[in-house]
């Protein structure tokens, strides 16, 4: 899901409140993926720590390629290392917030600290198997986002998912039909995330696992092992 700090999210979404609603969904963990950007991870992983909520940290790196993939990691100091590396690959155009929308940093009660100056609506110079080494060399797992729509994904900007294997497993958008959709993510895990940009829509659908923990490790191996349940679609929404 995403905090305040991406620009096309609402500015509700901040950490104590992405933490309170996914609590009272009954989520066992939640990952933050932020465009372009961790720098909200350390508030959102703090406010899961006091909540007892597991949760990942992450990025949605928009490619060179211009298609969206989740990077996801074990702690705020690996998401952050990755954004630097996305940071430095992008262009260096300051953020217009009445064109794209407002990037607050914040603190985990919500406190905002800074602005992001950076255009996280934009794509880095990184192609996907470059961002999928560098996602893998600093511990984290690769996943093709929303591979079913019409923007934005491996179907709509490649014809397809990279036959390369940069990708731990595929993600399924909250209206994706599982017939059309499973058989073209053949011989990868599948999961089906929320993509929350309002609090509304935190924990509409999920992915299932039994795993021992909430962790990197544990969600590699139930990838291998193709191990993964998605809850059904939200036909509308």
């Amino acid at each position: 899901m995403h905090s305040c700090l991406s620009p096309c999210a609402n500015l509700e979404m901040s950490p104590s409140e992405i933490v309170k609603r996914a609590k009272a969904a009954g989520m066992d963990g939640i990952a933050l993926t932020d465009h372009q950007s961790a720098r909200n991870a350390p508030a959102v992983a703090e406010c899961a720590r006091r909540a007892g909520l597991a949760c990942l940290c992450g990025l949605e790196v928009c490619t060179a390629e211009e298609v969206h993939t989740l990077a996801l990691f074990d702690t705020p100091e690996q998401a952050l290392a990755m954004t630097e590396w996305v940071y430095a690959a992008m262009p260096k155009r300051v953020n217009d917030p009445d064109t794209f929308g407002d990037q607050p940093v914040v603190t985990w009660d919500d406190e905002i600290v800074e602005l992001e100056w950076r255009i996280l609506a934009m794509s880095c110079r990184k192609a996907i198997p470059e961002v999928s080494a560098k996602c893998h060399e600093l511990g984290g797992l690769y996943v093709a986002a929303h591979i079913d729509r019409s923007a934005f994904s491996v179907y709509s900007q490649l014809g397809g998912i990279p036959p390369d294997g940069a990708f731990d497993a595929v993600e399924l958008s909250r209206t994706a039909d599982e017939a059309v959709w499973l058989p073209k993510a053949a011989g990868y895990a599948v999961t089906r995330s929320s993509d929350a940009h309002n609090l509304c829509d935190v924990a509409r659908v999920w992915t299932e696992a039994d795993l021992p923990a909430f962790t990197v490790a544990a969600l590699k191996a139930a990838f291998a092992a193709k191990a993964t349940r998605i809850s059904p679609r939200l036909v509308a929404f």
